[in-house]
């Protein structure tokens, strides 16, 4: 019996060596296929929203941590003491209440300053300088120059523009001169041309009156 009893926990433990191996070999091939397959696959780098959120999560439970349940209970011994329950109770409370309230403040400072959308901004003009050849403006630390670099173009740029403002304007000014130059001229002209028509219309009215008068004088 004792013998028929080895040999069927040795029968058992075989078969669950077996089924253990089996197992095993079956979820570490399927696990290293998927792993192997999800592997070269890389992720998106995360945006700068989750990486706020991902440090706001790891600053909380650094502050859990340094106000453990051990350091809690080393404040309020004698309480601890007599209400171990309690004290545990209370501790678990603190612990979510605080941390509620730190996210609830939290949250109210990203909608305050509207981070979410910023961040989105920022990813975004991230993402399109990547395109960019040219390296990206760094200060030198050292204002005069800095301030120089970022307005000397910009001046630069306005007074060019203002040329051209400058010499557009002045060949409308020049074009109007020329048009109240030729005004004048064609007004000197009909002057004249008045002139003249009067001086031959005085000398045919002289011409009628003599030739009247010659008319007259056998009378």
């Amino acid at each position: 019996m004792a013998a028929a009893g080895g040999d069927g926990g040795a029968a058992v433990a075989g078969d669950g060596g077996a089924d253990g191996g089996a197992g095993g070999g079956a979820d570490g091939g399927a696990g290293g296929g998927a792993d192997g397959g999800g592997g070269p696959a890389l992720s998106a780098a995360p945006g700068r929203a989750q990486v706020f959120t991902t440090v706001v999560d790891t600053f909380l439970e650094k502050l859990v941590a340094a106000g453990s349940y051990q350091r809690f209970v080393n404040c309020y011994r004698c309480f601890y003491k007599l209400q171990p329950q309690l004290t545990r109770s209370i501790y678990d409370q603190f612990i979510s209440q605080l941390q509620a309230s730190i996210k609830e403040e939290i949250q109210e400072v990203k909608n305050e300053g509207n981070l979410e959308g910023l961040f989105s901004s920022l990813d975004k003009i991230v993402e399109e300088a990547k395109d960019r050849e040219e390296p990206a403006w760094r200060p030198s630390g050292i204002p005069e120059q800095d301030v120089r670099s970022t307005m000397v173009p910009y001046l630069l740029k306005h007074r060019s523009y203002l040329r051209r403002v400058l010499r557009e304007k002045e060949e409308e000014n020049r074009k109007v001169a020329e048009s109240v130059l030729m005004g004048r001229d064609r007004i000197a002209e009909l002057q004249q041309l008045i002139q003249a028509r009067q001086q031959a219309w005085q000398a045919i009215s002289k011409e009628q009156r003599e030739l009247v008068m010659t008319f007259q004088e056998p009378q």
